[in-house]
C-alpha cells in the first residue's frame, strides 16, 4: 500500500495551486490540450503555442493521455515536454485526463506514473472498481483526483443513471467520493445540468471538472447556475477543440473566460464576503481546520435519531489527521483541567481515538463503556481499570440530545463510579445540554455549533444565508 506520508512534498498542493490560479487569472477556465496531429514532432510546438497564448487566462490545463499515446513514444515524449513546460513557465496546475481504474496493485503503478513519471498535479480516475482502486491515487495527498461521476457523452445514461436503491448510480458515486479524501473531486458533464445540481447539493464544497462545453454543446450558463459553490467557484470548465483549433486561441479563451465570469456574477448563488482571510484566533483556526478536512459538511443528512439535518458533523475523520487531532485534544484539555476527576470515560466509537489523545495530553487514565457486552472473555461492560467511588468525566465527540450520553453513563454508575461532568467538542445546541442538566449532569463543550457557523461564514466557507438557514433549522428542531 502506498504511504500517504511519502507524498507530502515541499510544494503547493493541487488545491492550493488551483485556487491561486483561479484568483490570479480571474478564471475557472481549463484548456484541454488534445492535439490530433499525426506528426508527433509537431505536438509540443502546437501545445507551446497554446500555452504561451493562454497561460494568464486559465486555472488549469488538461492534456488527454490518449492523444499522446496514439502517437507512440514520440507522442509520450511530447506529453512529458508539455507538462514540464507548463511547470517551468507558469503557476497553472496540470490535470492529466487518463481515466485510470484498476485493482489496487495496478492502481499504485498508474498513480506513480501519473504523479511521479508524468508530473501531473491531478488525474482523472474511474471509480467503478471501488475505494481500493482509488486509494493509491488519493494517497498522494498533495495531488488531486477527479472521479468520473456523470460524464458528458450521450451514453452516460446507459449505466450512470441506473437505480441503486432509490437513487441513481452517479449520486452513489458522489456520496462515496465525499468520504474518500479531501483531495477528491468529481467529473460531471455540462450536458447534464440537473445531475450537476443534484451532486452540488450532496457535495457543496467539492471541486468539479466540467467537460462538455464548446464542441459538445453543453449549456454553460445552465451548468454554472447548477454547479457553482457558495463562493461562486468550485467548477473547472474545460474546453479543448473550441479553443485550441480556433482561428485565434487567445481570443477564444478570453471570450469564454469572460463569459464564465459574467455567469458567475449574475448567478443566484449567495456568495459570502469574507471579513478576514486570516484566522484571528486559535479557536477560529481549529474550526476552519475541521471544515477543511470535511468534519463539517452541508447538505441533506439523516442523523442517528432519524432526524433530517442540513449539517453533519463527522469527527471520526480526525483519526486520519494527527496534527488536527492533537489540537482537538489540547482544546479538550483546557476544559478538563479545572474539573475534579480521576479517570476519563470515552464513548465508542468516535470518541475513543479522541479520548486516547486527551488521555495522553493530560496523563490521565482512560476507560470506556462497551457498546455491547460480549458473552465470552471477561464479559465486562466497561473496559479498563477503575475502582468504585472514583470520579469519572464522560467524553464524547458531540451532543445533539442527551440520550446517548445517558446510555453510556448508566453502566459506569452501576459499577459505583461517580459521574457529574460530560465533555464534548461540539454542542449542536438542540437540547442536549438541558437533557443532561435535568438528570443532574453538567455539559462542557469546546464549541457551540452557532459559533462555528459564524466563523465559517466570516471566513467565506459558507454564505451568510446558508449560516442563517442552518441556525433556523437548529432552533426549530431543538429538543423541548
Amino acid at each position: 500500500m502506498v504511504s500517504e506520508e511519502v507524498h507530502y512534498l515541499n510544494r503547493p498542493t493541487f488545491i492550493e495551486k488551483l485556487a491561486a490560479a483561479v484568483t490570479a487569472n480571474r478564471s475557472l477556465l481549463c484548456v484541454g490540450l488534445d492535439p490530433r496531429s499525426s506528426e508527433p514532432d509537431a505536438i509540443f510546438t502546437f501545445n507551446k503555442t497554446i500555452i504561451d497564448a493562454t497561460h494568464d487566462l486559465v486555472c488549469a490545463y488538461k492534456p488527454n493521455f490518449a492523444f499522446y499515446e496514439a502517437q507512440g513514444l514520440e507522442g509520450l515524449a511530447a506529453l512529458r515536454r508539455t507538462i514540464e513546460y507548463i511547470h517551468e513557465t507558469t503557476d497553472v496546475p496540470v490535470i492529466l485526463d487518463a481515466k485510470r481504474g484498476d485493482i489496487g496493485s495496478t492502481a499504485e503503478a498508474y498513480a506513480k506514473a501519473a504523479f511521479e513519471v508524468w508530473g501531473a498535479d491531478a488525474v482523472t480516475v474511474n471509480p467503478y472498481l471501488g475505494h481500493d482502486s482509488v486509494q493509491p491515487f488519493t494517497a498522494y495527498a498533495d495531488r488531486g483526483v477527479f472521479l468520473l461521476c456523470h460524464t458528458s457523452n450521450p451514453g452516460a445514461t446507459d449505466l450512470q443513471t441506473l437505480d441503486c436503491g432509490g437513487q441513481p448510480l452517479y449520486q452513489v458515486v458522489a456520496q462515496q467520493a465525499t468520504r474518500w479524501g479531501a483531495n477528491v473531486g468529481l467529473v460531471i458533464g455540462a450536458t447534464y445540468p440537473q445531475a450537476l445540481r443534484a451532486v452540488r447539493e450532496m457535495a457543496p464544497q467539492m471541486w468539479m471538472l466540467l467537460p462538455g462545453v464548446g464542441a459538445q454543446g453543453g449549456d454553460l450558463e445552465a451548468a454554472l447556475a447548477a454547479g457553482l459553490d457558495q463562493q461562486g467557484s468550485g467548477i473547472i470548465v474545460n474546453a479543448a477543440r473550441s479553443i485550441i483549433y480556433a482561428e485565434d486561441p487567445r481570443t477564444a479563451a478570453q471570450e469564454l473566460r469572460d463569459r464564465i465570469n459574467t455567469a458567475r456574477s449574475t448567478s443566484n448563488t449567495q456568495y459570502p464576503t469574507p471579513k478576514s482571510q486570516t484566522p484571528t484566533s486559535p479557536r477560529d483556526q481549529l474550526i476552519l481546520a475541521l471544515a477543511n478536512i470535511r468534519c463539517v459538511r452541508f447538505g441533506d443528512f439523516t442523523l442517528r435519531s432519524g432526524q433530517r439535518s442540513p449539517i453533519y458533523i463527522d469527527l471520526r475523520l480526525l483519526v486520519s489527521h494527527p496534527n488536527i487531532l492533537r489540537d482537538v485534544a489540547r482544546a479538550y484539555a483546557q476544559l478538563l483541567r479545572p474539573l475534579a476527576f480521576d479517570r476519563l470515560a470515552a464513548i465508542p466509537y468516535a470518541a475513543l481515538p479522541i479520548g486516547t489523545a486527551v488521555s495522553l495530553e493530560l496523563g490521565c487514565p482512560l476507560i470506556y463503556p462497551r457498546k455491547e457486552v460480549k458473552g465470552y472473555g471477561t464479559g465486562r461492560a466497561v473496559e479498563g481499570e477503575c475502582q468504585k467511588g472514583e470520579r469519572v468525566v464522560v467524553l464524547d465527540d458531540l451532543i445533539t440530545t442527551g440520550a446517548s450520553k445517558l446510555e453510556a453513563i448508566a453502566p459506569l454508575e452501576e459499577l459505583g463510579l461517580q459521574v457529574k461532568d460530560v465533555v464534548v467538542l461540539i454542542d449542536r445546541e438542540q437540547g442536549g445540554r438541558e437533557d443532561l442538566e435535568k438528570r443532574g449532569y453538567r455539559l462542557h463543550a469546546v464549541f457551540g455549533l452557532g459559533e462555528m457557523l459564524d466563523v465559517l461564514a466570516q471566513h467565506g466557507h459558507i454564505s451568510a444565508m446558508q449560516r442563517d438557514e442552518v441556525k433556523a433549522f437548529l432552533a426549530e428542531s431543538r429538543n423541548p
